[in-house]
């Protein structure tokens, strides 16, 4: 009994214990909330209607850290107003802000943004934070590269909310070819190879309003509504990039109107040849993919795939020629749904396709759909005089492995540019 009695003893006092130390500890499972938030979440606190950010809408967050992009050297931007975006789970978002006279902040800072008690709202139905005094603003570094996220014109009408005040890019032609040196200042319409239109707008005060427009370019700048019109609004001279001729007419090809489905990798009964709005393409290990979600389709219900895992290289290539020589070649592409990325090249002959010279860098950076959605867009600036025709190549680097990335590749929307 004595021996029962003392453990008896000892439990008791044990459990005191315990139970002294369980209520003088803090209870960790609560946590501190994260007093940083993002772009993306304070825009859709918007519901409509003005609203001032606090500690509950914001789940107790107070800033978030963002990317100017807005240059106040270019003079492109209404002068009290800064735009800044930042990434969020793949997600980027922009916002303008409201800025006091004399808040220096400059195109490539890096920022902390405090908005407890900042408010909300629109201006031309876009979103807009107001009450954010100059002290609100650290500056964490400066002169960082801003890198623009290529977009379709459509893709900005469509979808302008996830665009406006971020830095973006749009390749596309001056719907009136201009005259030689016509100034970029005023409103240019830009138009696409689907006939959507765009307004480049710059102020007859911008620092780069004077310079010479081209007939076509990738215009790199801003998403801005001025009366509830869309506009892009470079912010520097340097934002009009890859200069060149016009694009030719039915361009570009998105590979909707084929004459023959072509389901299969390798069609020897139709020598793989298919007929598209632009004339004949030769698909080796390519097909029409018309996938959702997976397959990298700009436009329309059609892209093209090409297989993964050969030892041979695959083909997307120009059965004819243009006739007037080109200054640039443009196309979108990404990685077919999640798989490994891949190798591939832009090449031309002006031999009919006899034989063929690369353009250019060899590409390996295609991303898979659970990275994003959008397709990247690759650029290639030449100066071909006289009939040319091109293809793409994708390198037969043999299975995938640890060191090897040879997976199936989207390409869509390819756009081919006259000599300038």
């Amino acid at each position: 009994m004595k021996n029962l009695k003392n453990i008896g003893l000892v439990g008791i006092l044990a459990t005191t214990m315990l139970t002294s130390c369980l209520k003088e500890d803090e209870n960790y499972s609560i946590g501190t909330s994260n007093p940083e938030t993002s772009l993306f979440t304070i825009r859709n606190i918007y519901n409509n209607a003005e609203v001032r950010l606090n500690q509950e809408n914001l789940s107790e967050a107070k800033y978030f850290k963002g990317l100017v992009v807005s240059n106040k050297d270019g003079k492109n931007l209404p002068s009290n107003y800064v735009a800044v975006q930042n990434t969020w789970r793949s997600q980027t978002r922009g916002i303008l802000i409201e800025v006091d006279n004399g808040t220096q902040l400059n195109f490539g800072d890096s920022v902390l943004v405090n908005v407890e008690s900042a408010t909300l709202t629109t201006a031309d139905n876009m979103l807009l934070l107001k009450g954010v005094a100059k002290d609100k603003f650290q500056v964490i570094n400066s002169g960082n590269t801003v890198k623009s996220t290529p977009v379709s014109i459509s893709a900005l009408q469509n979808n302008f909310a996830n665009f406006e005040s971020t830095y973006v890019d749009v390749t596309a032609d001056l719907e009136n070819e201009p005259a030689p040196g016509t100034p970029l200042k005023g409103n240019k319409v830009l138009v696409d190879g689907d006939n959507n239109k765009l307004n480049l707008f710059t102020a007859d005060d911008a620092s780069f309003a004077n310079e010479v427009v081209a007939p076509s370019a990738t215009f790199i700048g801003i998403p801005f509504k001025q009366n509830n019109e869309i506009q892009l609004r470079l912010q520097s001279y340097q934002g009009m990039a890859y200069p060149s001729g016009r694009i030719y007419s039915g361009w570009p090809e998105s590979f909707e109107n084929n004459d023959i489905p072509k389901g299969s990798y390798n069609m020897a009964a139709i020598n793989n040849n298919v007929n598209f709005q632009t004339g004949q393409w030769h698909l080796f290990q390519s097909i029409i993919g018309d996938t959702q979600g997976r397959d990298r389709i700009v436009s329309g219900t059609q892209a093209i795939r090409f297989q993964q895992n050969l030892s041979v290289p695959a083909l997307l290539q120009m059965n004819f020629d243009v006739p007037n020589g080109a200054s640039k070649v443009t196309l979108w592409y990404g990685a077919y749904y999640t798989d490994r990325s891949s190798s591939f090249k832009l090449e031309y002959s002006q031999d009919q396709g006899a034989t063929w010279t690369q353009l250019g860098e060899t590409i390996s950076d295609a991303h898979t759909t659970s990275q994003s959605l959008n397709a990247k867009q690759a650029v290639f600036l030449m100066n071909i005089e006289g009939p040319v025709r091109f293809r793409i190549t994708k390198l037969g680097l043999g299975t995938s492995s640890n060191t090897v990335s040879n997976g199936r590749l989207g390409i869509d929307e390819i756009s081919v540019f006259r000599s300038y």
